[in-house]
């Protein structure tokens, strides 16, 4: 799991062009949007299209984002569950 969060760390980066982090910047249990990274939801367009394409999982409710996004652990423990790639 440590590996997936790591990697997840660095496609969030590269995704949404976080230029200033690395992926040690970034607390894997801390909130992803609001007092977290602050993120918004342009950005969770992009990490839904994130997951679609490195790892094939489709969110079957956009509802579930919002607990999927909560931190990158918790996007890591849904990926390692529904991952198709």
């Amino acid at each position: 799991m440590e590996g997936l969060i790591k990697e997840l760390k660095e496609q969030v980066i590269e995704a949404l062009n976080l230029e200033d982090m690395t992926p040690e910047d970034i607390d894997e249990n801390a909130p992803l949007f609001g007092t977290g990274l602050g993120l918004d939801s342009i950005d969770a367009l992009e990490l839904i299209v994130l997951l679609e394409k490195k790892y094939g999982v489709k969110l079957a409710n956009p509802a579930q984002g919002k607990e999927i996004f909560k931190s990158i652990a918790t996007m890591a423990a849904y990926v390692s569950e529904h991952r198709t790639k």
